[in-house]
């Protein structure tokens, strides 16, 4: 039976930072330069890496940016407020009504064309589009109120009426309009759809058109607002 012995322990000290140092310039300056430049690719690899998600999106938000998150219609910016002034309502029957403030709309999204009394075929497309396209709206219509603005002196046309009982018709001063709304460069204020908050800012206007195409575009955009303003914005005025 063999002897049991004591366990020999051997401690090896560490190098000296001098020592280190010193083993360090007797290496091969060649070697040690291309493992410095290795070294530096890889710790660039890694933030290129890391970096290379926040980069994707930020390029794809900016310059890529999905059809998909495109309005159809311009953001006003900064949105401009229903001004302080009293416009004239119209009643079922075409005859003037009360004197009414412009602000007291608040409350609902407006969806706005505007147009004089006599209304040529393109005021009729966009009262027609108007009502079609607040129908499609389904429950959500209720948060929505189409109004036309009338921009002259001339009486509404008679034939017009029968459309326009649900619709909220006020007769405004053309220089009150051009103090407010203003078309895109080039157009008419008659040419285009406006839309205002419930907040009572003009927020977006759409480009020309009442085809089809330019319809279903309007549409998304109001689905949009709509499903968005959800959590704040109920049907009816306060």
């Amino acid at each position: 039976m063999s002897e049991d012995h004591p366990l020999n322990l051997t401690v090896h000290a560490l190098p000296s930072l001098e020592q280190a140092r010193a083993a360090q310039e007797q290496q091969d300056p060649e070697v040690l330069h291309r493992r410095t430049r290795g070294g530096r690719w890889r710790m660039l690899a890694v933030l290129a890496i890391c970096a290379a998600p926040v980069i994707a999106s930020y390029f794809t938000y900016y310059v890529v940016r999905p059809e998909g998150r495109r309005n159809y219609g311009e953001l006003i910016d900064p949105q401009r407020p229903l001004p302080a002034v009293e416009v004239l309502s119209i009643k079922a029957d075409g005859q003037p009504g009360a004197p009414v403030d412009l602000r007291s709309l608040r409350g609902q999204w407006l969806f706005i064309s505007v147009a004089g009394g006599d209304c040529d075929a393109t005021c009729e497309r966009h009262l027609y589009l108007q009502r079609q396209l607040r129908e499609t709206l389904g429950r959500e219509k209720d948060r929505v109120d189409r109004v036309w603005l009338v921009s002259d002196a001339q009486p509404v046309r008679s034939a017009l009426l029968p459309a326009l009982h649900d619709a909220t018709v006020l007769r405004v001063a053309p220089e009150a309009l051009a103090s407010w709304l203003k078309p895109s460069p080039g157009q008419q204020l008659s040419d285009q759809f406006y839309l205002v908050d419930p907040l009572g800012n003009w927020m977006m206007r759409f480009p020309p058109g009442s085809d089809n195409e330019a319809a279903g575009k309007i549409k998304r955009d109001l689905d949009r607002v709509l499903r968005a303003s959800s959590s704040w914005d109920t049907e009816g005025r306060p």
